[in-house]
């Protein structure tokens, strides 16, 4: 399964599991990023981290290696 930190920029794509410590999903899972949501990459730091990402219209900065913990469906693109 393909993870968020592997997603091209701009591309969007569909969240299938959000694995980690369990404060970790217990935060993104507060924060609306649960199975079925559309999440698209905005951009990338220069040197790679973090991530900046949209989720139901907002956009939050998330580091590579919490990007990683999120898994995304595999061909799967979001609604934009």
């Amino acid at each position: 399964m393909n993870t968020l930190a592997e997603t091209p920029l701009g591309k969007s794509v569909t969240v299938a599991a959000v694995d980690g410590p369990r404060a970790f999903r217990r935060r993104l899972l507060e924060m609306g990023l649960v199975p079925g949501t559309p999440v698209r990459v905005v951009t990338v730091a220069p040197l790679g981290d973090p991530l900046r990402i949209e989720v139901r219209g907002g956009q939050w900065s998330i580091r590579r290696n919490e990007a990683a913990q999120i898994h995304i469906a595999t061909g799967a693109a979001g609604a934009r």
